[in-house]
């Protein structure tokens, strides 16, 4: 059986994407597989176990999703790295609670991506989603003020602008601009953002997380 314990998989509707990931992840050295849907890498890696997957969230036929519980099925514990231009947070947290190594989204920061593949590559066989921080994951949390943090564990947790309010004893309105701050400050553009920031920070157990309160 071929060694594959250091190869990724790319798995990826978006023609344009997959090739560019896989450019990406190949110009730093690493070994490359690429497929345009999730039952043909579910049919490549039968008998194998790859090092790691970058996998779509949403896709045509079998979704991202789906093919992190086929794996489970077939007992191949593989870290599994979500990129996805439309996550939410209830998106997220299903994730994280079957288990994914991280969770990225589009358009996403090259750097970040080769971290967090070279993270799960040599975390390989015993790869957890509360695997260190690293040291730009520390920076950011740390640039946070003392109220900034405060408002950042319970909005990455899913709580609404209201609930945070009511915990801290604040307006809405001061927890709306402190919220718009803390993403302009750790560079999340959307919620999920933060939420795996918390939990790629240890801060954050993704088998604990709540799911977000309706809209009223």
């Amino acid at each position: 059986m071929p060694d594959t314990h250091n190869t990724v998989y790319v798995v990826d509707d978006d023609a344009g994407m997959l090739e560019s990931t896989q450019w990406l992840l190949e110009s730093v050295g690493l070994k490359v597989k690429a497929y345009s849907d999730g039952r043909q890498f579910l049919d490549a890696v039968e008998d194998q176990r790859p090092g790691c997957v970058v996998l779509d969230i949403r896709m045509p036929g079998l979704g991202g999703l789906n093919v992190q519980e086929e794996l489970q099925k077939r007992g191949l514990d593989v870290p599994i790295i979500f990129v996805s231009g439309h996550a939410d947070v209830p998106i997220v947290v299903r994730a994280f609670k079957s288990g994914a190594f991280d969770f990225i989204e589009k358009p996403f920061n090259e750097q970040l991506l080769l971290d967090s593949v070279q993270q799960a590559l040599q975390d390989t066989g015993e790869a957890t989603p509360n695997a260190a921080p690293s040291a730009s994951t520390e920076a950011l949390l740390a640039s946070l003020t003392r109220r900034e943090k405060d408002v950042f564990l319970p909005l990455a947790q899913g709580y609404t602008s209201k609930e945070i309010a009511e915990q801290l004893d604040v307006s809405v309105k001061t927890i709306d601009l402190y919220r718009a701050r803390v993403m302009k400050r750790l560079g999340a553009e959307r919620l999920p953002d933060v939420t795996g920031l918390a939990i790629a920070a240890g801060l954050l157990n993704p088998l604990e997380l709540r799911q977000p309160a309706q809209p009223e």
